[in-house]
């Protein structure tokens, strides 16, 4: 996995005002497609584990991992996002994200084809989802980051998985831990 990069594709214009503020977003491919989720939900990224496979699951769902003892429910973000399940490769990785549902907080691994860097990117490029013409669901998107002259889609980690699937999650992760996960497919 390569080393992640801080791009700056703010204005010197836009730093120089104190109004503006500038959120910063990782950047992701998933099926040639760049998108992007606020830094703020990435708790790490980790090379591609072996994953267990958990029987009568969605296709989306690629099983569970072992991460320090912890079991941590994985989500191909291709299959997802209805781009067909990720082919592992070398640059293939686990971001590793904290979603809350009420009070807890659940972390889950979301695989991507690849990380490609950290953008900054000012509030007023950020613009809001499109109601039609992208191939993703409209709720899947929070918003799109104008960077230079090109729109990057910058996913919504809360809807992409919703709350009856967060449960489900739960239940993969309580049946896993109980029956044990030592990280074998």
């Amino acid at each position: 996995m390569g080393e992640l990069v801080l791009s700056n594709r703010a204005s010197a214009a836009t730093h120089s005002e104190a109004n503006d503020e500038v959120t910063q977003y990782l950047t992701f491919a998933v099926s040639d497609e760049r998108l992007a989720m606020s830094i703020d939900a990435v708790k790490e990224i980790i090379e591609t584990p072996s994953v267990t496979r958990v029987p009568m699951t969605p296709d989306y769902i690629r099983g569970v991992i072992n991460l320090r003892g912890s079991v941590v429910p994985v989500i191909d973000l291709g299959a997802r996002l209805g781009r067909g399940p990720i082919v592992l490769t070398k640059r293939s990785c686990i971001v590793l994200v904290e979603v809350r549902v009420g009070d807890e907080a659940h972390v889950l691994g979301m695989l991507v084809d690849e990380v490609k860097n950290i953008l900054e990117i000012a509030r007023d490029d950020i613009k809001p989802p499109p109601e039609f013409g992208s191939e993703i669901r409209t709720d899947f998107i929070e918003a799109m980051g104008r960077v230079d002259d090109v729109f990057v889609i910058i996913l919504s980690v809360d809807h992409v998985l919703s709350l009856q699937e967060l449960a489900a999650l739960r239940r993969i992760s309580q049946d896993s831990a109980s029956g044990g996960v030592d990280g074998e497919s």
